[in-house]
C-alpha cells in the first residue's frame, strides 16, 4: 500500500465532507488536478508551495484506492508527483491531521508512512 498525502484547507476540507467531493485547491483547479505527494516530497513541497499557511490538514489516501485517475508525473527535477484527475472522495482519506505552523513558518509534521 503506498500512502500519499495533499493539504487542504480546513474550511474546503469541512465543506467537502458535506457536499461528498473534494475538487482541491485553488491551484489545483487552474492545474486541472489534485496535487497529491509522496512521504518523501511531502515536508518539502509544504516549505516551497505552502509556508507560513495556517489551517491545513494533512490528508492521507492509499494510492491504489484511486484506480487509474492517479498519475504519476514528472515535475521538479524529474521526481515524480501523483496527480489525481477529477474529485476526490473523501471516504476513500485513511486520515486527516492538522498541520501546524512551527515558530519558522514552516508545518509541523506527524510521523509519516
Amino acid at each position: 500500500m503506498t500512502i500519499i498525502y495533499h493539504m487542504a484547507d480546513k474550511a474546503d476540507w469541512r465543506a467537502a465532507l458535506e457536499a461528498g467531493t473534494y475538487e482541491g485547491t485553488a491551484a489545483d483547479k487552474v492545474d486541472g488536478f489534485i496535487h497529491f505527494s509522496s512521504c518523501d516530497t511531502v515536508v518539502e513541497s509544504a516549505a516551497k508551495h505552502r509556508s507560513g499557511v495556517e489551517n491545513l490538514l494533512l490528508i492521507s489516501v492509499n494510492a491504489d484506492a484511486l484506480g487509474d485517475r492517479l498519475k504519476w508525473e514528472p515535475a521538479r527535477g524529474g521526481i515524480l508527483f501523483p496527480h489525481l484527475y477529477g474529485p476526490l472522495d473523501p471516504t476513500l482519506v485513511t486520515a486527516a491531521v492538522d498541520l501546524p505552523l512551527g515558530p519558522d513558518n514552516l508545518h509541523i509534521f506527524p510521523e509519516l508512512e
